[in-house]
């Protein structure tokens, strides 16, 4: 590990907006504020809302300033990228910012039935390979419904057509209510969004996408608390471009 990624870890243990348990302490130090983030942490009734991957942050932070009355936490393990996000979001003096370093896996952990309002899933690894291990696969969606509210929303922006159809065809499976659509964000606007300033955040890794010439894909819809989820089986087409080094299908049937 450099001395600036060993330099951020370090100041990430200074700072208040930072919450940090990995897999090798969860078990031994008790996550003490589960159920209580809003009255222990942001001191307000406001809603929460994750976003689950959040890299540097920038979203996270962007959502933050967009919407000052409602609290964000940003969730991802990779430390070192997560410092950039909580270094600005102190020094901007924001109060409705928080970050919570642990892997995606162990996230019913941290929050109580009905304490999350909202999730945001922010290009993601598409993890063609491993469905499990997908963010928005049945296996984690039955995670989030031991927190989210009963037909709390998840959004999903990505670069991955492999993603958003694999997503898009989950939904569509387990007839989950779609609130909004679209493959192409910035040229196919829904109406709904056109003005809005959600527009107008762009992470690191999505104005990277969009200087190549890709669309950026993005999925709202509702996670009701009851009925079984199923994963839809058919085979996706990879994406084509290698920025994760993808190479492999499924055997099932070819989904258009």
């Amino acid at each position: 590990m450099g001395k600036g990624k060993l330099a951020k870890f370090a100041e990430m243990k200074t700072m208040s907006n930072v919450f940090e348990y990995p897999f090798s302490v969860i078990d031994n130090v008790p996550f003490d504020m589960k159920g209580h983030w809003r009255e222990q942490y942001f001191h307000n009734d406001n809603p929460i809302v994750l976003e689950l991957g959040c890299g540097k942050g920038e979203y996270t932070v962007g959502l933050g300033k967009l919407f000052p009355d409602v609290n964000f936490i940003g969730v991802d393990i990779k430390g070192a990228r997560m410092w950039t996000g909580a270094k600005l979001a102190l020094e901007d003096g924001m109060t409705n910012v928080a970050f919570l370093r642990t892997s995606i896996e162990i996230i019913d952990r941290f929050f109580a039935e009905d304490e999350v309002q909202e999730i945001w899933l922010t290009f993601s690894d598409p993890q063609m390979k491993n469905p499990r291990k997908r963010l928005t696969s049945t296996y984690f969606m039955e995670r989030y419904r031991r927190f989210l509210v009963d037909g709390g929303l998840v959004h999903l922006k990505t670069d991955s057509n492999f993603l958003f159809t694999y997503t898009r065809l989950m939904v569509e499976k387990n007839q989950l209510p779609v609130e909004m659509c679209t493959e192409d964000l910035y040229h196919a606007t829904p109406a709904a969004l056109v003005g809005t300033p959600l527009l107008t955040i762009q992470t690191y890794y999505e104005k990277m996408w969009m200087e190549r010439g890709l669309n950026i894909r993005y999925l709202r819809f509702h996670l009701p608390q009851q009925g079984a989820l199923v994963e839809p089986e058919v085979e996706i087409p990879l994406d084509e471009y290698r920025s994760y080094h993808r190479s492999k299908r499924s055997s099932k049937e070819t989904a258009r």
